[in-house]
């Protein structure tokens, strides 16, 4: 299956690109906004890095502790697409903790997406968006309840019930600081690399919180220097501050045709890089691997 529609913006950077199965595409929208009074984040302020850590399991708690039952999904219950995630969902508390997420989870069916364990079921969870595998970062467990970080939302938890997905480990993780306009990938716990990037103008700001990489797309037009955008999870925090055309899409993590705005606020809200760096992204963190974006973090990483 595929959108209807290919769109791109030289200046800005984004598209809403076509979805398939064969070529594994990814719509990206490479824009984000300001924080609404609904975010979680205020001062952007990153935990230090730690080591990569399993989430706790539901053993870790104690072996007499029981599962709250799941509520049956009700008819008529809204899948999760593309398209920005139903509200109802809760809050990611630990949004701007960079603590690797070493674990992803996979549904192999459709599953429920409650707002807490054993509570009420607010969506469903397929294998797929659009034809590409979802997998989404292991975020906590909790009294045999797992939670991801939800896909097409910002900053906020989907609790799962034991049964219909599987589990694979994750090996790499993406920081950004928007103050020191700097990327760096880590790979269990280490940081591997840096770059230097372009980030969000003012009022597009790239939005803050934890996300994961969604899918790749290749790219629409040579402005993208001819290599593959990842789409994240995240999408604007403020839709209708952005151009009716780029509403329903995702932030993107890309490069561009010149570095010569590396260092700077102007894109629509993506995270552009080198191209070489974008290459070595691709090529090394899969789909799945989880993006934090803080205002700075508290020591720089040893590759900075």
């Amino acid at each position: 299956m595929s959108f209807d529609r290919m769109k791109s913006q030289r200046r800005g950077g984004w598209i809403a690109a076509g979805i398939g199965v064969p070529a594994l595409l990814v719509a990206a929208l490479l824009t984000g906004l300001a924080l609404t009074p609904d975010a979680e984040p205020t001062g952007g302020q990153a935990a230090p890095l730690a080591t990569a850590q399993p989430a706790p399991s539901s053993a870790d708690q104690g072996t007499d502790e029981s599962v709250p039952p799941a509520a049956p999904a009700p008819p008529g219950l809204p899948v999760i697409t593309y398209d920005p995630a139903p509200a109802g969902f809760p809050a990611d508390p630990a949004t701007l903790d960079t603590t690797p997420l070493t674990e992803g989870l996979h549904p192999t069916r459709e599953i429920a997406a409650y707002n807490a364990p054993g509570g009420r079921p607010v969506a469903l969870l397929a294998p797929t968006i659009s034809g590409v595998e979802l997998t989404m970062p292991i975020a906590d467990r909790q009294s045999g309840w797992t939670a991801v970080l939800l896909p097409s939302a910002n900053r906020k938890l989907a609790w799962l019930p034991p049964g219909g997905f599987t589990t694979v480990a994750l090996r790499d993780q993406i920081v950004v600081e928007r103050g020191r306009h700097r990327l760096t990938w880590y790979r269990a716990g280490r940081a591997v690399r840096t770059w230097e990037i372009s980030l969000g103008q003012r009022g597009q700001e790239t939005p803050l919180g934890r996300t994961f990489i969604l899918g790749r797309t290749p790219p629409p037009q040579d402005v993208y220097g001819g290599v593959d955008i990842y789409a994240l999870g995240s999408v604007p925090d403020d839709p209708d501050s952005v151009p009716e055309s780029l509403r329903g899409a995702h932030i993107g993590l890309h490069t561009w045709y010149h570095d010569g705005e590396l260092g700077e606020n102007t894109t629509n809200g993506c995270i552009r890089l080198t191209r070489s760096g974008q290459r070595e992204l691709l090529a090394e963190v899969r789909p799945g691997s989880s993006v934090v974006v803080v205002e700075a973090l508290p020591e720089p990483p040893p590759t900075a």
